[in-house]
């Protein structure tokens, strides 16, 4: 069973997907393979009961996709619930290989080694050219005031890992999320962070605009940011090299989000997105 679009992926990409035996609402990728599986729900919220009347062998969870909730309740029902949270590529992909271990395919194996390869050269290439500072926000909205505010991610995110490899160094990748939201954006004093998450960072548009990046990316998830978005960023943020240079890409989420075999199809597609034109 998966509550992890990515790692629904993974499997049928390995080879795997036979094993598969519940999804969520979320898991779209291979359309095909995943077409008459059982769907239990979001990834937030998926129907417990269901899942646990299908007995699997193992639950696929994550970190930051599946609630706490969700975990504990199915192993308090006897299932394996194994939870993964990989912060850099390497990480996720030595889920992949523990996966293969688990089912000791030979074919996984070698899809999975491709991938390996893949990569190696991909970093290679990109460390020959000179990497271009980005920006890359995740989500945006309004204070109560009105106050614009664009959310991003720093370095210690599988996102960052994977976009600095290829040659995009993250403008905001060393800055940390202050609480509460004003205090990260400099209109209040901020508050001890306790238990609470720092590794998305909220800033605006004035502090995008004096890390001058030379490239914005705006993703489709999970903000689904569209043309419209890209046109205010460019009003917004003419004076930028991203700008002034013509790149403002929007660009498939998952490429960037997704740990998981969607590296592949990331390694083909982002590092374009990432040289001077």
């Amino acid at each position: 069973m998966s509550l992890v679009p990515s790692y629904t992926e993974s499997m049928f990409d390995l080879g795997l997907g036979e094993f598969v035996v519940g999804i969520t609402d979320y898991c779209i990728h291979p359309a095909e393979g995943t077409a008459n599986l059982p769907r239990l729900g979001g990834t937030k919220d998926p129907r417990l009961g269901e899942i646990i009347d299908l007995q699997p062998e193992l639950v696929l969870a994550n970190w930051e996709e599946n609630t706490r909730y969700t975990v504990e309740s199915l192993e308090a029902n006897g299932l394996a619930v194994w939870v993964t949270f990989p912060k850099t590529v390497r990480q996720a992909l030595d889920v992949l290989w523990t996966l293969v271990g688990l089912f000791h395919s030979q074919t996984a194996m070698v899809r999975l080694e491709m991938l390996e390869l893949t990569l190696d050269w991909a970093v290679s290439a990109a460390a020959e050219r000179e990497s271009l500072p980005g920006f890359c926000p995740i989500w945006s909205d309004h204070t109560q005031e009105g106050v614009e505010w664009w959310m991003t991610f720093n370095q210690e995110t599988y996102s960052h890992d994977l976009l600095a490899l290829l040659g995009f160094k993250n403008v905001f990748g060393e800055r940390q999320r202050l609480y509460p939201l004003e205090a990260d954006l400099g209109l209040a004093q901020p508050e001890d962070p306790d238990e609470r998450d720092t590794r998305y960072p909220c800033v605006r548009l004035e502090e995008i605009e004096a890390a001058q990046p030379q490239v914005l990316l705006l993703p489709s998830e999970p903000f689904a940011f569209d043309e419209s978005h890209r046109q205010h960023l460019e009003a917004s943020l003419p004076s930028t090299p991203a700008v002034q240079a013509g790149r403002v890409h929007l660009v498939d989420g998952s490429l960037i989000a997704w740990p998981g075999t969607r590296l592949a199809h990331a390694l083909r597609e982002l590092p374009a997105l990432l040289v001077e034109t």
